[in-house]
């Protein structure tokens, strides 16, 4: 087996659709047009749609044969909000929105997937298609299609979801049993100092110092206070102080981001940091506070049906479609809150080897989130092929 010479023939057609969702690009809960695009395509394959699952999100139902047997395929839909800088044709055409995740990818083999499943059939069973909305920025599009009674109006026994990823060579999948992708935690501490006169330093408490202490202090919660068989990464992202080049200001804000892959570590880290965030600035008179916001648990996929979506793998496309001892990642994702509720896997498709040089017409492909990155176009009939040969495995 290979791609799927139905799907292949249609390529032209999948590329027209995934370039003007990345056009016209759509942020958390914004994805009007992008939702109306994705209903109407499913409605002229004969799907079942409902619209407005979890605010903006869409959900295709296809059943077939007398098979209780259910299985959900998920897609995200949402951009980001950044600047593209590329100059091809089917650049963004919204002024500060992108498609700088191959979200637009995303949801073009999902539908291809979906047209196909419903024109050939070969299954037993019902096919679940989640087109999520706002996966990108902690608004967690997958926890508000849950709330919206997902599970219960379109309930399934499992779920997968695929996401691109650069730097794995085009065509290869990358699946990992367990922790694949990081809890993202977002934080931010004030110190709370003294302002005065930036020439007489005696008279103020100067909160700049003490946040630059604080800063290398808080690098020993991972380098010195972390199990080293426990990964995480603790970044700080932002430093906001002062307005004037002579005035010492009485607040210095901090903030960052925490990933790691089990709850013991993030708590130690939280812990941590209070400590730090609190008592430190004490020492030198001033005081400091911590605001921790835990956000996507990690992603966690199952054993077993991360196992059978790699035999998926093999029997579709060979043993070297699958990529060697493959890696988890410290970026967050959503999907794990489909997780938490049903068993699935979350899987990773290969966009290509990044470019480091490149003009922005689409020669090279780029890391994700970058202001040059492109979703490559050749994956659309393998992500699709390869949907189609899971959902008939599962529901043979």
């Amino acid at each position: 087996m290979a791609v799927i010479s139905q799907i292949e023939a249609v390529h032209p057609e999948l590329v027209d659709i995934r370039r003007r969702i990345h056009a016209n690009p759509e942020t958390a809960f914004q994805e009007v047009e992008t939702s109306q695009l994705v209903a109407g395509e499913l409605r002229k394959f004969g799907i079942e749609v409902h619209t407005n699952v979890g605010r903006t999100g869409v959900v295709g139902v296809l059943r077939n044969g007398s098979s209780t047997r259910r299985i959900a395929l998920r897609a995200d839909m949402d951009a980001l909000p950044m600047t593209e800088m590329n100059t091809f044709a089917h650049h963004s055409k919204n002024a500060g929105r992108m498609h700088a995740c191959g979200h637009d990818g995303h949801t073009t083999m999902l539908l291809g997937a979906a047209r196909h499943l419903a024109e050939h059939r070969g299954f037993d069973g019902t096919v679940v298609f989640i087109f999520q909305p706002a996966e990108e920025g902690g608004h967690a599009g997958a926890r508000a299609m849950l709330r919206d009674g997902l599970l219960t109006r379109f309930p399934f026994d499992i779920i997968f979801g695929i996401h691109n990823m650069p730097d794995i060579p085009t065509g290869q999948f990358s699946i990992v049993p367990g922790p694949m992708m990081a809890s993202s935690s977002l934080w931010d501490i004030w110190v709370r100092g003294r302002g005065g006169h930036a020439a007489q330093p005696q008279l103020a408490v100067d909160p700049i110092v003490i946040a630059a202490e604080m800063i290398q202090a808080l690098q020993s919660v991972v380098s010195r206070r972390r199990d080293p068989l426990s990964p995480a990464v603790l970044s700080i992202t932002q430093v906001h102080a002062g307005e004037a080049y002579n005035v010492l200001p009485d607040t210095v804000q901090l903030c960052g981001t925490v990933r790691t892959f089990d709850k013991r570590t993030l708590d130690q880290i939280e812990a941590d940091m209070r400590r730090i965030a609190e008592g430190l600035p004490s020492l030198y008179g001033a005081s400091g506070e911590l605001d921790f916001r835990r956000g996507y648990p990690a992603v966690v996929n199952h054993d077993k049906a991360a196992a059978f979506a790699a035999q998926a793998v093999r029997d579709a496309f060979g043993n070297e479609a699958l990529v060697q001892d493959p890696v988890p990642t410290m970026a967050g994702e959503d999907f794990s809150y489909y997780l938490e509720e049903v068993p699935g896997a979350f899987i990773f498709l290969g966009n290509g080897m990044v470019a480091h040089k490149d003009r922005g017409d689409g020669s090279g492909s780029h890391q994700l989130h970058n202001p040059l990155y492109d979703f490559n176009d050749a994956l659309l009939p393998i992500g699709a092929s390869f949907w189609t040969h899971l959902v008939r495995a599962y529901l043979s």
